[in-house]
């Protein structure tokens, strides 16, 4: 594999202290340029650099919306397992205990659906600011 020509002949070598060095990578991996060298020559020469900011309250809204996620899936899974299991039965006592299952799984249900219901609003309250 040929490397692609750059025009780039001439070379300076730079040393750092290890915190110097923390400091320049840890600035790096904040931009969105892919390689150091890269990142040194757009900052030496003033050039426009694109920094990627996080939302930390973002995350952990993510964080607890894929919990919620998770818990309205297994929910789901029981509810389609009842449904089958509703199909297969042919006595009013198992049809009873089922729908004693059933009521308690729909309550979990509208349980979870609330807690979503209240962190996208939490989250509404912010970006609103």
């Amino acid at each position: 594999m040929e490397a692609k020509e750059t025009g780039r002949i001439c070379r300076i070598t730079l040393r750092f202290t290890n915190d110097e060095y923390g400091t320049l990578v840890t600035r790096w991996k904040k931009t969105t340029i892919k390689k150091l060298s890269e990142y040194v020559r757009r900052v030496l020469f003033g050039k426009e650099l694109t920094v990627k900011t996080r939302n930390s309250s973002l995350d952990e809204f993510m964080a607890e919306l894929l919990l919620l996620k998770k818990e309205l899936n297994a929910i789901g899974v029981n509810f389609n397992q009842a449904t089958h299991r509703l199909h297969t039965l042919d006595h009013l006592p198992q049809m009873q205990h089922w729908l004693i299952g059933w009521e308690r799984d729909k309550e979990r249900l509208f349980g979870q659906i609330e807690a979503i219901k209240m962190q996208l609003g939490k989250v509404e309250e912010e970006w609103l600011q």
